[in-house]
């Protein structure tokens, strides 16, 4: 899948960008993307100039990746972009340096389960939180006097979604700024600045990135003051990602269109498979015609990502199917090449049953997997 064709002297296809966002410039006998800079300081005599100073302010290889990645989170437009040592770190840069004592900020109540830690912090910042479900755009009903918006859409791990252009519509008719976290659906799924989003932020430790090797995040944003906050944030914080990380993370860019589309066409196979069993119940992913995110996500996701989730009667059964399993690792986290899946109840921060798998495709083999799926929901059951 493609945004459109190649126009002269411009590159437009999403597998064409991913393979060649943020190279620099060809030079003769160097490699295509630069190994990672490893220094805490850089020369510099005389009066301040030039990018480089010290390693917390900036890096050659975070600029590489950075630019890489406004490639994909806006192709063609003039944004600033941030990497983050975590996603989470990213998503709190963006609470706390826009966010002072008094004001309001509305949280999704079914997001990530780091949510409810930040939520506490704000609070003791003075910060008052308000809190609604992804799905429904429930998050309307508390809009009104917030300072900031956070979507998460697909949520984590419910994969519920709501209509962004609605959401950040209305939060700007109020004078309110907007998030999206867009870790699930990755730059290839969904561009939440062109859905009227002021800032994406995502986890790239996820699919992104796509090897479980890596911590990363990003914010990405249009309003250079607003973004400016976020620098500054991340300079006090010192939240920094690695010169190696920013490296591997750039390095996998260039696959992430075959992988996306490989696990996003499995996820959507197995999750046909899974709904003719009769153990399994709330099955969800937002690709099923059925799925009651269907409707909103055709019409601003161009894709639908690669994690399922469904609920089996009890944890002893969920506990059971997982130890059967053998293409497909307990583990947590989501969006690897290797197919993961956990019990998220064991965590205890997410609002589930005991028996709800959250299950994250890989790029094994369809039938392969599909398969061995199967095979452990039959053992399970004795």
């Amino acid at each position: 899948m493609s945004d459109s064709g190649l126009d002269a002297g411009s590159v437009q296809g999403e597998g064409t960008r991913a393979v060649r966002a943020g190279l620099p410039e060809p030079v003769k006998n160097e490699p295509a993307l630069p190994g990672p800079v490893f220094a805490a300081h850089f020369h510099l005599p005389g009066e301040v100039s030039g990018p480089y100073a010290y390693g917390r302010d900036e890096n050659p290889t975070w600029t590489h990746l950075e630019r890489a990645v406004g490639e994909l989170e806006a192709p063609g437009e003039d944004v600033d972009t941030l990497v983050f040592a975590s996603g989470v770190a990213a998503v709190s840069a963006v609470l706390f340096s826009q966010l002072r004592a008094g004001d309001a900020v509305v949280l999704p109540s079914d997001g990530y389960q780091v949510l409810p830690l930040i939520r506490a912090q704000l609070e003791a910042y003075g910060i008052e939180v308000r809190t609604a479900p992804t799905a429904g755009d429930a998050q309307l009903d508390v809009l009104d006097g917030a300072k900031l918006l956070l979507i998460e859409s697909p949520c984590n791990p419910g994969l519920d979604v709501c209509d962004i252009r609605r959401l950040a519509g209305a939060a700007h008719a109020r004078g309110a700024l907007v998030a999206v976290d867009n870790t699930l659906a990755t730059p290839l799924g969904q561009r939440p600045l062109a859905l009227g989003a002021d800032f994406s932020v995502a986890s790239g430790t996820k699919q992104l990135t796509g090897h479980g090797d890596v911590l990363l995040g990003y914010v990405v944003g249009r309003d250079a003051e607003a973004m400016a906050a976020v620098r500054r944030w991340r300079k006090i914080i010192g939240a920094i990602a690695g010169p190696m990380e920013a490296w591997l993370a750039h390095r996998s860019l260039a696959t992430l269109q075959l992988r996306v589309d490989r696990q996003n066409a499995t996820a959507l196979l197995l999750a046909e498979a899974l709904r003719g069993r009769p153990e399994v119940t709330g099955l969800r992913h937002p690709g099923l015609t059925d799925d009651p995110a269907h409707k909103i996500a055709s019409q601003q996701m161009r894709r639908y990502g690669s994690v399922i989730s469904f609920t089996l009667p009890s944890r002893a059964r969920a506990e059971r199917f997982l130890g059967s399993l053998r293409l497909v690792d307990d583990a947590t986290s989501f969006g690897g090449v290797r197919s993961t899946a956990e019990r998220r109840r064991r965590w205890g921060g997410d609002d589930v049953p005991e028996g709800f798998i959250r299950l994250s495709v890989g790029a094994e083999d369809p039938e392969d997997l599909v398969a061995d799926v199967l095979r452990a929901l039959d053992e399970s059951a004795r």
